[in-house]
């Protein structure tokens, strides 16, 4: 009996012996819970599926984990701990059909039962003390958008873990959720069982909650106002100032109230003295207050807007944040207390929900300047004895050319179609940023790149709403200060540049984030770090605690061709002189440009936050490279045939490893002019991949060493042909079309270079030559 049919005899009949499936509210299911982490090519690693979830009145109560029959009862006992503890159940049970093997998850306490528990006896072991309000949440279904939307299971966790907070009668929750996640979809789910149950502050079920989704941008309250659109359309009311104006009042009409903290802070009395706006409604107006991004300020004991949350005391207020407890956050936690519940970045990369990442890090001569004489001081007063670094450029400092280059730099290393953002150090770097791009884009729309930043105001959020729209290909590239850090839900997005400094972890996590989300056909991201951002990996506060401080070392080989521009970034909140500020403007001397220099090279980060090589980031991608060669040299031996060669590629596109996927990888790691010889032997071996064209200049002399001079004219076309197209050019079967390209027709070719079967020779023989350990004759 094969593991089918043992569930089919045994497990279900056994289950529905003992109700499940049978009465009301019961359900047994077969549930994904991670997809599995993207590994490439549109592939995943293997999903985490649980055999059998059991669900009653929405709460999911057991795993169980059915192996077939002639297996031993507890041969799936890992796997259904494993089940457990991501879908948080109480009970596991391992079965084979005959022997039903149980754990307590909470007690430790395992052994075997007889049957399987009914529904009522598991959510009374489960929730041992009754709770109208858990009775009242459980009767109300999570609204699924006629079937299409479905929680995932860690969303599940967290919105169970705060309406059982709710249940206990706490009124400060905190939950810690990774950027990319669906906070806002929690936020919702929470809103419609409250909304839904009418669970209110009298904790009677008499009037229907007013909730309260409180925000720091425009952007993200918006966002969540048209998230919630299931709810009825005189239930959501947007709280803003044209709103309030319009009206002459706040509004108090509805149930779910959308707003800003700086709405909120801003207003007049009669006398026209300030008075904050949130002072118009009395301070029990509020039953839940669910603050988004609350590490941002709202919580903070030094932020004026701290005052909103103390005003609203009575109402229970949960907060929302992508970032653990930290030193430069930890008022956020003291006012909320510890998270309920948590789902950290390294997990949702592992289970699939996020995508995995590159980095890619540029440092260049200009990181640094100290003024020369030779230079012209357009204006300002500058400190000749001065070092200005990476945090002064931009704010205090100009230099056009440096920008520039900088530009140029990054709009030749990205492709050019996939959406893109720039992280400036504040809102005129970010025009001057734009106008770059547009000067060296190769697109011909005139909206290529835009800034969005505070300065542009209701253009700059209709640009991001293109740009967010995955049907529309321009916008393609948005240039920011501090707007999009945080909150902006573009799934495509497919690079990042940094040329600002990252001042904290928290910081530097949220616009991670901007990348992290899934879309189709993107298997990984990539940040292009102009400022040593990545040293952040290196803290210990990055998900988790490695053993030891790690250090970046460049790797041997690293591209030196060309460098990128710096990007900087600044609050969204400025006044006109931050904005503004008088800055020292410097034209380097004529000619000083052509001596830039740069050097950039890739690095590549597990979801721990710790280095790993690149055949370790590939074999996450694609699994691990077929063994069809055992050593470079064999390696070495196969590739200069073009037999052989044929052979190894065809065994490899057999083994999951295709010309496509080989293509990608070549991308990956920044060889995509090289052989692709060199991309095997640096995925394998390490060895730093070089160019086609430097493969050519260190073998010539050695190949014509070996060939007169005819040959010689036609291998040089050859090899021209070879750094033109890559290696497929020295396949067998391309040799007719070379010919003809050199000589118009065959007949021709073999009057110049003898017989066809001596064409071939010299054609297939100087390829050991090319492939040579040795360079020169």
């Amino acid at each position: 009996m094969n593991e089918a049919e043992t569930r089919a005899e045994l497990i279900d009949p056994a289950l529905k012996g003992a109700d499940w499936g049978v009465i009301e509210g019961s359900r047994i299911r077969r549930e994904v819970i991670a997809p599995g982490r993207l590994i490439g090519n549109g592939k995943r690693a293997q999903s985490d599926i649980a055999d059998y979830v059991l669900v009653y009145r929405g709460e999911k109560l057991a795993v169980i984990e059915a192996k077939k029959r002639d297996l031993p009862d507890t041969a799936g006992l890992g796997q259904a701990k494993k089940y457990a503890e991501k879908l948080q159940t109480r009970f596991a049970y391992s079965t084979n059909g005959i022997g039903i093997y149980q754990v307590d998850m909470h007690t430790g306490a395992e052994g075997y039962v007889n049957q399987y528990p009914t529904p009522d006896q598991l959510w009374e072991t489960t929730f041992n003390e009754d709770n109208q309000w858990r009775d009242r949440f459980a009767a109300i279904p999570f609204e699924d958008k006629s079937g299409t939307w479905e929680a995932r299971y860690y969303q599940h966790n967290a919105i169970k873990h705060v309406l059982e907070a709710i249940c206990q009668g706490q009124d400060r929750i905190l939950l810690t959720m990774a950027t990319g996640t669906g906070k806002t979809f929690i936020a919702f789910q929470l809103a419609w069982k409250l909304f839904q149950s009418r669970w209110n502050l009298s904790r009677k079920p008499t009037r229907r909650p007013r909730i309260l989704f409180l925000a720091d941008r425009n952007i993200l309250a918006n966002q969540a106002y048209n998230f919630f659109s299931a709810f009825p359309d005189d239930a959501l009311v947007r709280i803003d100032p044209e709103a309030i104006k319009k009206r002459g009042r706040v509004p108090k009409n509805g149930s779910i109230f959308f707003t800003i903290f700086q709405t909120f802070m801003t207003g007049r009395d009669d006398a026209g003295n300030p008075t904050p706006k949130f002072s118009d409604y009395p301070p029990d107006f509020f039953d839940f207050i669910i603050i988004d991004e609350c590490h941002r300020g709202g919580a903070s004991d030094e932020s004026s807007w701290r005052g909103i949350l103390e005003y609203f005391s009575p109402a229970a207020q949960l907060g929302l944040t992508a970032t653990p407890k930290r030193k430069n956050n930890a008022d956020t936690y003291a006012y909320f207390g510890e998270p309920v519940y948590t789902y950290a970045l390294k997990e949702g990369i592992n289970d699939g929900f996020l995508t995995p990442f590159k980095v890619r890090q540029i440092e260049t001569t200009l990181d640094e300047y100290i003024y020369s004489a030779e230079d012209e001081l357009i204006e300002g007063a500058v400190e000749k004895a001065r070092t200005y670094s990476e945090a002064d450029f931009n704010h205090i400092i100009e230099i056009a050319e440096r920008e520039r280059y900088r530009v140029q730099l990054f709009m030749e290393e990205i492709d050019q179609n996939q959406k893109t953002l720039v992280f400036c150090a504040n809102q005129p770097h970010a025009l001057a940023v734009r106008d770059l791009i547009n000067q060296m884009k190769i697109s011909s729309k005139p909206n290529y790149c835009v800034r969005v930043t505070a300065d542009d105001g209701k253009l700059g959020e209709q640009h991001l709403s293109t740009f967010q729209d995955n049907e529309k290909t321009i916008p393609t590239i948005l240039t920011t200060s501090q707007k999009l850090s945080t909150g902006v839900d573009a799934r495509n997005v497919r690079n990042i540049v940094l040329m600002r400094p990252i001042k904290t972890m928290i910081e530097f996590k949220q616009i991670i984030g901007r990348g992290t989300r899934l879309f189709e056909g993107k298997d990984y991201f990539t940040i292009y770090d102009f400022v040593k951002a990545y040293e952040h990996f290196n803290d210990p506060e990055w998900d988790g605690e490695p053993q030891e401080p790690v250090v970046v070392k460049k790797p041997e080989g690293a591209d030196t061709t060309k460098g990128f521009i710096k990007d900087t970034d600044k609050g969204s909140v400025e006044t006109p002189e931050e904005r503004r500020p008088q800055k020292i403007k410097i034209k380097l001397a004529d000619g000083k440009e052509r001596f830039f220099q740069h050097q950039m090279s890739t690095t590549f980060w597990s979801p721990d936050g710790k280095p790993m090589s690149a055949a370790a980031f590939v074999e996450r991608l694609f699994g691990e490279i077929p063994e069809l060669f055992t050593d470079e040299d064999e390696l070495r031996a196969i590739w200069s045939r073009p037999d052989t060669r044929k052979a190894l590629l065809e065994g490899l596109a057999e083994k999951g490893y295709g010309e496509e996927q080989l293509t990608e990888i070549s991308r990956l790691i920044d060889a995509e002019k090289s052989d692709l010889y060199d991309v095997l032997a640096y995925i394998a071996y390490a060895s730093p991949p070089i160019s086609r064209r430097e493969r050519v200049l260190a073998h010539k002399s050695l190949i014509f060493s070996q060939y007169l001079g005819k040959q010689q004219e036609f291998l040089d076309f050859v090899l021209e042909q070879y750094i033109k197209a890559g290696v497929g050019e020295l396949d067998r079967t391309k040799l007719p079309q070379l010919l003809e390209l050199k000589y118009h027709t065959v007949r021709d070719a073999v009057e110049e270079l003898g017989s066809v079967a001596n064409i071939s020779a010299v054609f297939i023989g100087f390829q050991q030559y090319l492939y040579s350990h040795n360079r020169a004759a």
